[in-house]
């Protein structure tokens, strides 16, 4: 959605995606996300983007960070949080986004998918490989 919403060109100065489970602390919040969202677009007028995939990994302090940083740049920054787990996101943090919620990918749409990466990567699947990696992964991609 980032790549069509600002192009190819503007997504290093217009999205920051961070894997929270990577960068989990309250120095990523203080430091990288705030000198990202608190910096204003000279030439565009679009918000800027945060993505933090895993974020049910971040701490709790870091967490409470992210809520005041919400709430103070939500004039030029939006945040994606992503979390495998949303019980593990403090409530004053859920109560500031929107859930959506998405149902496991068809046991037929992840064939189709590790068959092409397959493919791609130059992969052989032993027998029964394709099964078990369906089978293990439970529709998550």
């Amino acid at each position: 959605m980032a790549r069509a919403l600002y192009g190819a060109a503007a997504m290093p100065s217009m999205v920051l995606e961070l894997n929270a489970s990577d960068d989990r602390g309250i120095g990523v919040v203080r430091q990288q996300v705030v000198d990202f969202a608190s910096t204003r677009t000279i030439f565009s007028n679009k918000f800027k983007l945060v993505i933090l995939d895993e974020c049910d990994a971040m701490t709790k302090d870091a967490q409470f960070a992210l809520r005041r940083v919400i709430e103070k740049y939500t004039r030029n920054a939006r945040f994606c949080l992503i979390a495998n787990y949303a019980s593990k996101i403090i409530p004053a943090l859920q109560s500031r986004c929107t859930r959506f919620r998405f149902a496991p990918l068809p046991d037929a749409d992840v064939r189709q998918r590790v068959l092409e990466i397959c493919g791609k990567e130059s992969v052989r699947l032993a027998p029964g490989g394709l099964d078990a990696v369906v089978t293990l992964g439970e529709g998550v991609f």
